[in-house]
C-alpha cells in the first residue's frame, strides 16, 4: 500500500508573507514551484498537503535565503491556535493537561502518520512529536519549527517568563548550538528520538490565560474532515486535485512531484484503485462548480475561468454531462428551491 503523509495547510500560515518580506517574491515563486502549488492561495484553506511538498517548500526557502537554520526564524511565529478547528479545540481546554490530551486525540484530523505522546520520568514530563518524515531532506527546519508549535501550546497556559526545562530535537547537532538555545531560551539537546518539550509535572494544572475559551468539541473538528486526514493514495490525490483547483491549475506532474512519486507510478496506482487522473479531476471540478453556483453570485463565465476551463462553452458541456443540467439551469433551480 502506497502511503503519502499529509498535513493541514494551516501550518503554512504567515510563511508566504515572511518569505516575500525577508527574501523576495522571486524566492517565493521558486518555493511554490518546488511544492507544486501556490502557497499564498491555500494557506488559510481547509485542505491537506503532502508533507514532502511542505518540506520542499521550506527547503527551497532556506537555500534561497542562504540560511541553514531557517527553522529558527520560523519557530517563534508558529501557533497551533491558528490551525482552524483543531487549534480552537486544543486551546479551548481549561488546563494544560486537558490541552495536551486534546492535541493527542485530535492529531488525526491535522496530519497523518505523525504522533504526539507524553512520557513521565519522575517529576519531569516529555511532550513529544514524532514526524512521519523525520530524517528526510529539509527535515531539520521542520523539526525546529515543530518545537515552536509545541511551545505555542504552553504559552497559552504558562506565565510569560516561563521556559521549559529543555527542548529535544531529532536532528544532528548543529555547529552553533547557542543559536538554538538563544531562540528557545533554554537548553537544547540534539539526536533525540523525537521533537520534545520537557517540563515539570506540576505545570499540568496550569489554567488557560484566555478568559473566554471557544466551545469546540472533537466532533466539530471531525466535521471539517470526516474520517480524519486523507490516508490512502486515492484520498490524497483527490485532496491535491482539490487544492490545485483552488489555485486554478491542475497538473498531474505537479501533484506527482508533491507526493514524491512519478507520474507513471501515480497513474498506475490510480488504475489499481479503478479510476484515472482525468476522471478524478473532472469530478472535483464539477463538485467545486456546484458549490460556486449554489453559494455565490459570480457569473458562469467567471466560474468557468476559476475552474480552468478553456471556455464557458466547454465548462457548460462538462457540467451538463456530469449533472444533467446546464449551469444556468442548475443555478435557477437552486434559486427556486430557496
Amino acid at each position: 500500500m502506497v502511503t503519502v503523509p499529509v498535513i493541514s495547510s494551516y501550518v503554512l500560515q504567515g510563511l508566504p508573507a515572511f518569505v516575500r518580506r525577508e527574501i523576495g517574491d522571486e524566492a517565493l515563486q521558486r518555493a511554490n514551484r518546488a511544492a507544486g502549488f501556490d502557497i499564498d492561495l491555500i494557506e488559510r484553506q481547509n485542505c491537506f498537503i503532502p508533507q514532502r511538498a511542505m518540506m520542499d517548500f521550506v527547503d527551497t526557502i532556506g537555500r534561497e535565503a542562504g540560511e541553514p537554520n531557517l527553522g529558527l526564524l520560523i519557530a517563534p511565529a508558529m501557533d497551533v491556535a491558528a490551525y482552524g478547528s483543531f487549534g480552537r479545540y486544543v486551546f479551548g481546554a481549561r488546563t494544560l493537561r486537558q490541552a495536551i490530551k486534546r492535541s493527542i486525540a485530535a492529531l488525526r484530523y491535522h496530519s497523518t502518520f505523525d504522533s504526539l505522546s507524553v512520557t513521565v520520568f519522575g517529576d519531569e514530563l516529555r511532550y513529544s512529536y514524532a514526524s512521519a518524515l523525520a530524517g528526510s531532506k529539509g527535515y531539520p527546519a521542520i523539526a525546529t519549527a515543530a518545537a515552536g508549535e509545541l511551545l505555542s501550546l504552553f504559552r497559552a497556559y504558562m506565565r510569560d517568563k516561563w521556559r521549559p526545562l529543555r527542548i529535544e530535537l531529532d536532528i544532528e547537532t548543529p555547529h552553533r548550538i547557542s543559536l538554538f538555545e538563544d531562540t528557545f531560551q533554554c537548553p537544547v539537546i540534539f539526536g533525540r528520538p523525537a521533537v520534545a518539550i520537557v517540563f515539570a509535572r506540576h505545570h499540568l494544572t496550569a489554567t488557560s490565560k484566555c478568559r473566554s475559551r471557544p466551545i469546540v468539541t472533537i466532533e466539530d473538528v471531525a466535521r471539517d474532515w470526516p474520517g480524519g486526514a486523507p490516508q490512502s493514495l486515492l484520498q490524497v490525490t483527490i485532496s491535491q486535485i482539490h487544492t490545485q483547483v483552488l489555485t486554478r491549475g491542475v497538473m498531474i506532474e505537479d501533484i506527482a512531484r508533491s507526493m514524491d512519486t512519478s507520474v507513471r507510478s501515480l497513474q498506475r496506482e490510480l488504475e489499481r484503485a479503478g479510476t484515472d487522473f482525468r476522471s478524478l479531476t473532472n469530478a472535483v471540478k464539477i463538485q467545486r462548480a456546484t458549490e460556486l453556483l449554489r453559494h455565490t453570485g459570480i457569473s458562469i463565465t467567471d466560474v468557468s475561468a476559476e475552474l480552468g476551463y478553456s471556455s464557458p462553452a466547454n465548462f457548460a458541456r462538462a457540467f451538463r454531462k456530469a449533472t444533467g443540467a446546464a449551469p444556468h439551469e442548475f443555478r435557477a433551480n437552486r434559486l427556486q428551491g430557496d
